[in-house]
Parts: C-alpha cells; sequence; structure tokens
C-alpha cells in the first residue's frame, strides 16, 4: 500500500511541476515551489530524523530558492545556482544540528539525511530549467511521461527483481513514443533519457523497499515526491546534452 500511495504522489507531484509549466514560468515556479515545501517538510518525517519542523522548513527554503533562481537566471546555464542553493541550504542543516546542542540524539544522522533532502528538493528546479531550455512540448514532456510510466510500473507489488527491469524498458518505450506523436526530439535521445529516468526511479524504488518500518503520512509524501522531483535535473542536463 506504501508503494501504491507513493507512487500516486508522486505521479501528482510530477504532473504538477510539467503540467504548471503551461501557464508560463512565474506559474511553474508556483507548482514546482509547492512541490519543494511537500518534499522538504516530508523528508524529515521519512527518515524520522529529530527537529522535523526546523529541517523541514531548511529542506524546503533551499528547494524553493533553488526554483526561484532558475526561473529569473537569464541563460544559458540556467541551473548554475542551484549549487550555491544546495551548499546553503547544508550549511544550514548543520548550524541547526549545532543550535540543537551537545549530547543532542541522532546529530550526525539527522545532519547527513537534512543534507540529502537538500539535494533532492533542489535539483527538482531542473523541471523549469528543461521548460526554460527547450519550451514546454520537448524534453519537459518527454521526461515527465517516461517518469509517469516508471512509477506506474513502480507501483506493482512484485519483486524488484522483476518491476525494476520492467520500469527501465516501458519508460524507455515510452519516451521515444512521446517524442514521435507530441514534441519534435529523435528516438535516440528521447529513448536514452527514458532509460536513465527509468533506472533511476527502479534504484529509488529498491532503496525504499528495503525500509520495513512504518511511515507517518508526511513521510509517504516524501516518500513519492523526492525520486520523481529530483529527475527535474536528470531532464534538464540530458536536454542540454543531447537536444540542445
Amino acid at each position: 500500500m506504501r508503494s501504491v500511495a507513493g507512487g500516486a504522489i508522486a505521479i501528482a507531484g510530477t504532473a504538477l511541476a510539467v503540467g504548471s509549466s503551461l501557464g508560463g514560468p512565474l506559474v511553474q515556479l508556483a507548482g514546482v515551489a509547492a512541490v519543494a515545501v511537500a518534499v522538504g517538510f516530508g523528508w524529515p518525517h521519512f527518515l524520522g530524523i529529530p527537529a522535523r519542523k526546523t529541517n523541514g522548513a531548511v529542506i524546503a527554503l533551499a528547494g524553493v530558492a533553488s526554483a526561484a533562481a532558475v526561473t529569473f537566471t537569464s541563460g544559458p546555464e540556467l541551473l548554475s545556482w542551484t549549487p550555491l542553493a544546495i551548499a546553503v541550504g547544508v550549511m544550514a542543516v548543520v548550524v541547526v544540528q549545532l543550535l540543537r546542542g551537545t549530547g543532542q540524539s541522532h546529530r550526525l544522522e539527522s545532519a547527513f539525511g537534512a543534507s540529502a533532502g537538500v539535494l533532492l528538493c533542489c535539483l527538482g528546479s531542473g523541471w523549469i530549467g528543461t521548460a526554460r531550455l527547450t519550451g514546454a512540448g520537448s524534453m519537459l514532456l518527454v521526461a515527465g511521461i517516461s517518469t509517469v510510466v516508471a512509477l506506474l510500473i513502480g507501483m506493482i507489488r512484485w519483486p524488484d527483481t522483476i518491476v525494476a527491469p520492467l520500469a527501465i524498458v516501458f519508460a524507455g518505450l515510452a519516451a521515444p513514443l512521446a517524442g514521435l506523436v507530441l514534441t519534435g526530439i529523435s528516438v535516440l535521445p528521447a529513448t536514452i533519457a527514458g532509460v536513465v529516468i527509468g533506472a533511476v526511479l527502479a534504484a529509488f524504488r529498491r532503496l525504499n523497499s528495503t525500509r520495513s518500518i512504518r511511515l507517518a503520512p508526511f513521510g509517504v509524501v516524501a516518500l513519492g515526491l523526492a525520486p520523481a522531483f529530483a529527475v527535474g535535473s536528470i531532464a534538464y542536463f540530458l536536454d542540454r546534452m543531447l537536444v540542445v
């Protein structure tokens, strides 16, 4: 049930990040920022780390800052400010742990876990970068469709040894089909993008399947949204390398 709920949430978040691009950069910024806030405040619940509200606020703010920077940066390096947002977010996580004081529980785990959340949340700004780079009807749509297909396959309650290859294959097939029918992207770049996205999401599914503890509702939100959200930067860099 956790994989089904997480997959449904991830599909909704992907649809918001991609579909909001039809309204222009500012509308997409609002959509991506909403997903970043959900990822930020859900991630500490997913990991079960202390200081959840404070760490969640830091992660969410880093993701929103990265999205805003990509929206208002003039090209061609649209994600040039994203590393700075990640660095500042990680430093803020460390400051939070210092303010908690000596002797507090799970300080190291909290620092590493929240830093990983900052990284994933900031990478979501790649959805905006992809839309600005080649338009809402190109790699953005191909990546969005292959992400949804991989997520749908991942919702099947079969062993990872079966689901992972299926996710990679079907995402790799859906991407060039979307490229041929809906966009002008050729078969090879679209196929590579679909295979890479399917492999990344399959790897996250395998990682999450090793967790046996019960998740809080906010944790399920982060379980679904974080991997799919981070795919945005993969789409951006594949767009730059293979299409532009």
